[in-house]
């Protein structure tokens, strides 16, 4: 874990003496302005929401987490009492944070999760400092250091969630793009809306069912190949009868990696304790097998993902609508969807949620538009 540097920031000398504290400082103005007096201000309320989203996030941790999400604490605090003392003292009304930091600090308040470090991550990440002449250099790099902090404290949990979030993702998004071309692609055929209604239930249904059958398949097979690659006690009942000077199961350990003498050695001691009835004990590769997860388990959420996804296109045919009122609908419902996942996906990753939801959102709709087209192009009235 990446240990936090103590933040350099201290306080500032008062405005008429500031001094120059590097040659990469920026220009300072002769006199602050209202404008820059309503920007400290804000300045302290945003440090101020900050600060507290680590103390609460502190309170939920222990040992060197907790410490180091303190020290966080306190380094905004110092940039908190930087603009207090440009001001001449805290104002008697601050404006409020931002939306974002609030609800950073509510969700940690109540959630000590992964989303949560990751939403500190990105209010580090947008500092306005770099272009304030009236930050010093000091808090400018402090911003900088505490965005990689709170990026290592994220990635534990993200490397735990990630295999299990790449499946979800996968799953909904599957049924989310690939049941609104279908259904996008038959209305656009000019079919009837319960042969729009049926062919997304048969879409949805054969989609999950494929995924869930894919992934059974997919996990056992990686389960059988695993305890394929372990030792297996299939000669442990021979081995008092082997010959200790022709030593056959030394070929074994080299057969594994191990050099020709250690291999020798291991072998005569393996028949050594063999011929007292200590025969080898079997071992699996718990580790292993925990990562690649349970086969039944799998099918079981890559179906209910598919379907939670593939079911969202289907719902206004579902509750009786049909022509253009429907498809928008079902493009809206579909739109919020992607663009949800794809903003928690970008959270997650630490990096800005707007271009994930898009990219979602053209994948998405890309989708439905080349299979509108093709039902344009052929479409027959099959009502």
């Amino acid at each position: 874990m990446l240990a936090m540097p103590r933040c350099t920031t201290c306080r500032p000398r008062p405005r008429h003496t500031v001094e120059r504290v590097s040659e990469t400082d920026l220009p300072l103005p002769a006199e602050p302005t209202a404008a820059d007096r309503r920007r400290w201000a804000r300045y302290i309320a945003d440090e101020r929401a900050e600060a507290a989203v680590y103390r609460r996030l502190a309170r939920r941790r222990e040992g060197s987490e907790r410490e180091i999400l303190l020290q966080l604490e306190e380094a905004e605090r110092r940039h908190e009492q930087h603009w207090i003392d440009l001001l001449g003292g805290e104002p008697a009304k601050l404006p409020k944070a931002g939306l974002r930091d609030r609800l950073t600090g509510w969700m940690a308040g109540r959630f000590d999760s992964v989303f949560t470090l990751a939403m500190a991550q990105q209010a580090e990440a947008r500092s306005p400092y770099d272009t304030d002449p009236w930050a010093t250099p000091a808090m400018r790099a402090d911003e900088k250091i505490h965005h990689e902090v709170v990026r290592e404290l994220a990635a534990k949990s993200r490397r735990k969630l990630s295999g299990t979030f790449r499946a979800a993702v996968f799953g909904a998004n599957d049924g989310l793009v690939s049941n609104l071309a279908l259904v996008m692609g038959i209305g656009a055929t000019g079919a009837a809306p319960q042969f729009v209604l049926f062919s997304g239930v048969a879409g949805l249904l054969a989609g999950a069912l494929s995924m869930g059958a894919g992934e059974f398949v997919s996990v056992r097979s990686q389960r059988e190949l695993l305890q394929a690659t372990e030792p297996s006690t299939f000669a442990h009942s021979s081995l008092p009868d082997l010959d200790i000077d022709a030593n056959e199961l030394a070929l074994v350990f080299r057969a594994r990696g191990i050099p020709a003498d250690d291999a020798m050695e291991r072998a005569r001691r393996v028949i050594a304790e063999a011929h007292v009835g200590r025969l080898p004990k079997h071992t699996t590769n718990t580790d292993a097998h925990e990562v690649v997860g349970g086969a039944f388990k799998a099918a079981v959420s890559s179906f209910l993902l598919f379907a939670s996804g593939a079911i969202i296109p289907v719902l206004p045919w579902l509750f009786g609508m049909s022509g253009w009122g429907a498809v928008l609908l079902a493009l809206a419902l579909v739109g919020i969807a992607l663009g949800v996942t794809g903003a928690l996906v970008g959270l997650l990753s630490g990096a800005s949620p707007l271009p994930r939801a898009l990219r979602q959102l053209a994948i998405g709709f890309g989708a439905a538009a080349v299979t509108y087209g093709l039902g344009l192009l052929f479409g027959v009235d099959v009502s």
